[in-house]
């Protein structure tokens, strides 16, 4: 009901006679839903902005797979990189897939976990999120004989390029399902990795045994995954 001049002067004449805790309790009864909403949308425009603020650009995807990494080495695959590159790492990121396990056969305990990392793999190669991994022999063998990795023949000139079986096609299928007496497949050597065992930086992380780096083959960043393989090797 729309209030007469009268009436209104009469209301703002009694809120000024309430003490402070009674006019708070005024506003707040009259006026609650109001004053929620607007605390409720100051409250996404401020987690908007501030998420807008810190929000880092993926510069590459690098996947950790069945090798640990201690902080000086993760500094130096991700933030020294950037730092080499000129970027600012409060705007840039080398985003980094830790801790997956890939075995061609686990023990029963690991099955889960492995399946699961096959699963994120595959995931992130379709998804066109992965650029690089970091791996072991085991899964360099796996990533390998899958086709996951390109071929670096023309791509990188270092004496610490390394080869490994492709397969091209297989029967599989029917051999798992008992339909084919033997495992037959056709392979093709590619050299699609490179080794890092002997570089000063990777000897002192510790690892204890050979690792690799390679580049996925559906990669939409291939020049800067160069410039990564370079960066990496000029370490040294």
């Amino acid at each position: 009901m729309k209030l007469s001049p009268e009436e209104r002067r009469q209301q703002r004449e009694g809120f000024r006679q309430l003490t402070p805790a009674k006019k708070l309790e005024h506003i707040w009864l009259y006026y609650k839903a109001p004053i929620l909403l607007t605390i409720l949308a100051l409250g996404i425009l401020v987690s908007g902005v501030y998420r807008a603020a810190t929000k880092k650009d993926p510069v590459m995807y690098l996947a950790c797979l069945n090798v640990s990494v201690g902080e000086d080495m993760e500094a130096q695959l991700t933030e020294d990189y950037l730092t080499c590159r000129g970027l600012n790492s409060k705007r840039a990121e080398m985003r980094l897939y830790r801790d997956l396990y890939l075995s061609d056969d686990p023990a029963a305990s690991d099955h889960e976990y492995a399946y699961a990392s096959r699963m994120k793999l595959l995931a992130t190669i379709n998804s066109k999120q992965l650029d690089l991994v970091l791996m072991n022999r085991e899964a360099y063998d796996l990533c390998s004989a899958s086709g996951y990795l390109l071929d670096l023949t023309n791509l990188v000139d270092s004496a610490y390029l390394t080869a490994n079986q492709v397969i091209l096609e297989d029967n599989a299928v029917e051999y798992n399902l008992n339909e084919a007496q033997e495992y037959i497949a056709v392979t093709q050597t590619q050299s699609n990795a490179v080794e890092l065992t002997q570089l000063s930086a990777f000897q002192e992380a510790g690892f204890s045994g050979s690792v690799y780096i390679g580049i996925i083959a559906n990669t939409p960043r291939l020049p800067e995954c160069q410039d990564y393989l370079d960066y990496l090797i000029s370490t040294d």
